[in-house]
């Protein structure tokens, strides 16, 4: 994970440029959908906030964003807009909370597989009951290696690390971006 937060460090500026500042539409909906249970006000953990497209996006609709991301770079550049971002390493440390929901879209691909279900023991610890887990990883198999590493799970694999971390799916996903790599997106539950 540090070679994958050094990476993000040096290259965030870079894809910051590639980021556009609206969600595309089925990460719009993906976030509608998570909101749709989030109490007015409600607080929102955002894991991984990277240029802060999505914590904008949850705001817009009502919601409280707590932006954090494990690379200094980032939270830089959502400072020069006025942002707060959070230095967080998901793995190391405590989430916090209680949250209303947790976001952490294109990030937990980034957690090696062996340590995937402390992480998710940790979001489901840091929701309050109900809470609601939006979630996208890579589909695939195996691992990538670095300098940004990346974990594949099937639908069936994350699913069941989902449940055994006492997350209950509610509705699932799966698309092909624009570079032609499959994402899949759970909404869970805390039982």
């Amino acid at each position: 994970m540090n070679d994958t937060i050094a990476y993000y460090e040096r290259s965030a500026r870079e894809y910051a440029k590639e980021i556009d500042p609206l969600p595309p539409a089925n990460r719009a909906a993906a976030l509608r959908r998570l909101m749709a249970s989030v109490p007015p006000g409600g607080v929102v953990l955002e894991v991984g906030s990277g240029t802060g497209r999505d914590a904008d996006y949850l705001e817009s609709l009502g919601a409280a964003v707590r932006r954090t991301d494990a690379a200094r770079s980032f939270a830089e550049i959502q400072a020069e807009r006025g942002k707060r971002v959070a230095l967080l390493d998901v793995v190391a440390q405590d989430l916090g909370g209680p949250y209303d929901a947790v976001l952490a879209m294109c990030v937990l691909m980034h957690v090696e597989p062996e340590q995937i279900d402390r992480v998710l023991g940790k979001v489901a610890g840091a929701l309050r009951p109900g809470g609601g887990f939006l979630v996208s990883v890579r589909e695939g198999h195996g691992e990538s290696p670095g300098p940004a590493a990346m974990a594949f799970w099937s639908r069936g694999e994350f699913a069941d690390r989902l449940a055994g971390a006492g997350l209950g799916v509610e509705w699932g996903d799966h698309h092909v971006d624009c570079d032609g790599d499959a994402w899949l997106t759970f909404l869970a539950r805390r039982g």
